[in-house]
């Protein structure tokens, strides 16, 4: 029997890299603004590879990109950059449609409702607590409190325990096949690929279940 549902937060219940996109989009053209002197779709080329070098929640990413590009931090140009990202965030940080319907109807069905995030905890919090979303959440586990990012086995263990469930009793909802789906997987938890949520995609064969909108969970979990 299903007692609980474990959701991933970036890209599950929030459009996290559309939002990083229109941020980092607002930072560049306040920079060059301010003075740098590149074309926007090339800063944001530079920008990007290096999120993925240093992660996409490194927080002195600026100052990387501006040491990268113009050899030297200049601290004008890089608080209009800071100061347009902050604005645009506030912004638009939005749950994805349907999402506040959804958790209110599997609370009413006395599911209890978890989160399972690779980021860093504050950064989590300030996303939960900015949506509104915070109060339907018996469970938040972030990167902090394992030290380790899915699939590892040990965010899903501290999750499980936390709930104090079985793998069995247990549905992992996520938009990313070889973290969230094959690490749930690996627990012998039931899973749910979040397709909406993949900006590569992807396709995912192993879940269990498929969704094209937060709104379709609530079948399948009357067909779980």
């Amino acid at each position: 029997m299903m007692k609980a549902i474990i959701f991933d937060l970036d890209n599950t219940l929030i459009d996290f890299m559309r939002m990083k996109k229109l941020c980092c989009t607002a930072a560049v053209e306040a920079m060059i603004g301010a003075g740098l002197k590149w074309k926007k779709e090339e800063a944001l080329k530079i920008l990007f590879g290096l999120y993925d070098e240093y992660g996409i929640e490194y927080k002195g990413i600026f100052q990387k990109f501006l040491e990268k590009v113009e050899g030297k931090v200049d601290y004008r140009i890089l608080a209009h950059g800071i100061v347009a990202y902050r604005k645009t965030q506030v912004g638009y940080m939005e749950p994805y449609p349907n999402v506040i319907p959804t958790l209110i109807q599997l609370k009413a069905k006395g599911l209890k409702l978890a989160i399972l995030s690779d980021a860093p905890k504050m950064n989590a919090w300030l996303r939960l607590v900015e949506m509104k979303l915070e109060h339907f959440f018996d469970v938040i586990v972030c990167l902090d409190d394992t030290g380790m990012k899915k699939p590892a086995t040990k965010p899903f263990e501290t999750v499980l325990n936390e709930l104090k469930l079985k793998p069995a009793e247990v549905l992992m909802v996520g938009d990313w096949p070889e973290r969230d789906i094959a690490g749930a997987k690996k627990m012998g938890m039931r899973t749910c690929y979040a397709k909406y949520g993949n900006i590569k995609g992807e396709e995912c064969k192993d879940a269990d279940f498929e969704i094209g909108e937060i709104g379709e969970l609530v079948k399948v979990v009357e067909k779980a």
